[in-house]
């Protein structure tokens, strides 16, 4: 297993679902972990978890698409740490629609969690990393960010832009020692596909139909895209950076 020991980790949107998981592979790894989420309840259950499992995590709440308030947070990792090795920007939300069911303010609620939520954190954090020259930064696009998947429409665009982002700020930091890759997860079964599912007529036949969209048949397990992030933030990746890695049961190879 990839190591962390004595790295310090922030995993945003990490109450539920693939950043909980992320989480926990990190703290298990040996990492001292943020927790970083809206959802306080839920935040702090997670950290309650890994704190009964003999890690080191603490909760600290956040809208990353409150740019004040990333750079505030970035102040406050650095008075209880001195530095931050691991972000993970995993925060998104989603929204079911072609652009005719789309509308401005659909489209501008995605792009404020998914996009500049991305870029808010990352901008806080990356002066320090590159300080140190040391860091990585993983992304969680998706497999909506490599390509169309019907029905969402907003999701995809903010999606492709997450993946753009990722490239771009890779490009222009891989002499600074820091590191930016990003994950393309396909359907993963977590709370927000749950959910999704709920407003199905027939949630049952849905939830096949996404199955079969993978070609393995099956959804993915938040624990196996843990397991990547776990690798994209460890040494052994020292030479990637830019990539966009694709966890989807097949699904991008047809």
């Amino acid at each position: 297993m990839f190591r962390l020991d004595g790295k310090v980790a922030m995993v945003t949107g990490a109450a539920s679902g693939i950043g909980a998981a992320i989480a926990g592979a990190f703290s298990d790894c040996g990492a001292h972990v943020f927790v970083v989420d809206r959802d306080e309840a839920l935040g702090r259950a997670v950290v309650s978890q890994l704190l009964e499992r003999g890690g080191r995590a603490a909760f600290m709440a956040l809208d990353v698409g409150d740019e004040k308030a990333c750079g505030q947070i970035a102040s406050e990792v650095a008075g209880a740490t001195g530095h931050l090795d691991i972000l993970v920007n995993n925060a998104g939300i989603g929204h079911v629609g072609t652009i005719q069911d789309t509308t401005v303010d659909d489209l501008d609620r995605l792009y404020r969690v998914n996009v500049r939520g991305v870029f808010n954190i990352s901008k806080a954090f990356l002066p320090g990393m590159i300080g140190r020259r040391s860091g990585s930064v993983v992304n969680m696009a998706s497999i909506g960010g490599l390509v169309a998947v019907r029905e969402r429409l907003a999701y995809c665009m903010t999606k492709f832009a997450v993946v753009g982002l990722t490239k771009s700020m890779a490009f222009d930091h891989a002499r600074d020692g820091v590191r930016i890759n990003c994950i393309c997860p396909g359907r993963v079964e977590t709370p927000f596909v749950a959910a999704r599912l709920r407003e199905y007529p027939d949630p049952k036949r849905a939830y096949e139909e996404m199955c079969a969209t993978q070609p393995m048949g099956r959804m993915g397990r938040p624990e196996e895209i843990a397991a990547a992030a776990v690798y994209l933030a460890s040494d052994e990746a020292a030479f990637v950076t830019g990539a966009a890695f694709s966890i989807d049961g097949g699904w991008s190879a047809g």
